[in-house]
């Protein structure tokens, strides 16, 4: 392992002959924290059981993640920027690996939901630097093909995560299996430890330069601005409404952000995160809405199904998971193969992806309400597969076609707000489609309640949809390509 390291500002004149091992490497640690999203959707009852606490409670154990997780993205991205990205993702790894053995061994409910939420906050720090890395290392149809691979490890791990959970609870039990879902973190986080500090350039000092500058108010006025927007939405998940009180306060915190980058700029400074870029890359502001919009309907879809699932029809967690997983497997064939397409395709491909989504959406919803037992494999199954498909081609070409004019100075910041844009959708889906659930159910019975929340979905995507058809002027596809 003595060949030269690449810098950390540019992709290198040669390419790195090591660059796939360590987009490999970078992948692992990236689905682990991904992973973390969703496989403790089909363990709240075991949870609930094992702790001995209230549903609203325990819903704070998987929203708290998601919540820190999305804080902490774009800061993370931009120190992974400016500090190189080896030592982000080895620091990273070390308190994940710490918050996930202090989960699995917590005795009470309040000391797992402050190790989730620093849990989350290690994952905010490794997950931009993927696409850091990918910008750093790849040029042209071979950063498509390197952002495929990571679109597969979004959706699949995304949607994988209850078959696994429901999977690791059916091998420990009821009461203690919730806790191996974090304690088999400890093992693979150490040997992706060992690859990360084996594989992953150093940043090389350059001699003569600067300190690398930060932005710590851009940070504080971010960070509130994204607080304010998640911490009502997954209150209401726990079934708390009055911190909705808080979002008024958003636009003005976002309002204040982007003068305060401006002026950073304006006075020839390092912003958290070049707002210019917004104007400049049409395809980057479009990304973001894409992305942010498809995962409100993607995490609504996965969360109201596993809980329809085990909830109303009383299915295992085993069970749930299984029904689950033909998305992770529609999305694992089509996300690499997107990946290789998108450098010829361009935009298009985004759109006819969302349309396949919407269809095996709308499907679901007038097949799937009313059926139980063995009457749901034939129509879920086939279905999500179908979903996962035009999933899996959505979120890798999306990212390729968002950052294909970012300079990779400012990579990891600019990835690191693509993916808060899909955490804020997430928490938006998980709120929206439970509370949407939750009201038609209380009325007029489950079924009543998985259509409306499928139709909800269905609304959603098609959003993406119009944001992405409106794209299709801004791009070539041959520039991609560059």
């Amino acid at each position: 392992m003595n060949e030269a390291a690449p810098t950390d500002q540019a992709p290198a004149a040669e390419p790195d002959p090591r660059r796939w091992r360590i987009l490999g490497v970078s992948l692992v640690v990236g689905f682990m924290s991904l992973l973390d999203v969703t496989i403790v959707n089909v363990a709240i009852p075991s949870i609930q059981e094992g702790l001995d606490t209230s549903a609203s409670t325990v819903q704070w154990v998987v929203s708290g993640y998601a919540l820190a997780f999305g804080l902490v993205l774009v800061t993370g991205g931009r120190l992974g920027d400016a500090f190189g990205r080896r030592r982000l993702m080895l620091i990273g790894l070390v308190l994940f690996i710490v918050t996930s053995a202090a989960v699995g061994i917590a005795p009470n409910v309040e000391l797992v939901i402050v190790a989730r939420l620093l849990q989350g906050a290690a994952a905010g720090l490794l997950t931009p630097q993927n696409s850091g890395l990918i910008q750093q290392l790849f040029t042209g149809a071979e950063r498509g093909r390197a952002f495929g691979l990571f679109g597969l490890t979004v959706s699949v791990s995304s949607a994988l995560g209850p078959v696994l959970g429901g999977l690791i609870i059916a091998a420990f039990g009821e009461e203690d299996g919730w806790r191996w879902i974090f304690l088999v973190n400890v093992p693979i986080g150490l040997v992706a430890l060992v690859a990360v500090a084996r594989l992953v350039p150093r940043k090389p000092r350059q001699a003569g330069s600067a300190r690398p500058q930060l932005d710590p108010v851009g940070a504080v006025l971010l960070g509130l601005g994204v607080l304010a927007l998640l911490y009502p939405l997954v209150s209401i998940e726990g079934g708390t409404y009055g911190w909705l009180a808080l979002l008024p306060a958003v636009p003005a915190l976002f309002w204040g952000f982007v003068r305060w980058e401006a002026r950073v700029v304006r006075r020839g400074g390092s912003p958290l995160l070049d707002v210019q870029l917004l104007r400049r890359t049409q395809d980057y502001a479009s990304g973001i809405a894409i992305g942010s919009l498809y995962f409100v309907g993607f995490t609504g879809l996965v969360l109201v199904l596993s809980v329809h699932l085990q909830d109303a029809l009383g299915l295992t967690p085993l069970a749930t998971g299984a029904l689950i997983t033909g998305f992770a497997v529609g999305s694992a064939i089509s996300a690499p193969l997107a990946g290789r397409a998108v450098s010829r395709v361009g935009r298009p491909l985004t759109v006819g992806a969302l349309v396949v989504v919407l269809v095996a959406v709308l499907a679901l919803a007038v097949l799937l309400p009313g059926r139980s037992g063995s009457e749901l494999w034939p129509v879920m199954v086939p279905l999500l597969v179908l979903g996962g498909l035009g999933g899996g081609a959505v979120i890798s070409p999306n990212l390729t076609l968002s950052l294909a004019d970012v300079p990779p100075r400012m990579g990891g910041a600019a990835g690191g707000a693509l993916q808060t844009g899909q955490r804020i959708g997430s928490a938006i889906g998980s709120a929206l489609g439970v509370t949407v659930y939750g009201l038609v159910l209380t009325s007029y019975g489950a079924g009543a309640g998985l259509r409306a929340a499928l139709l909800t979905t269905a609304v959603m995507v098609t959003a993406a949809l119009v944001v992405a058809v409106l794209a299709l002027r801004h791009r070539a596809p041959s520039s991609i390509t560059q």
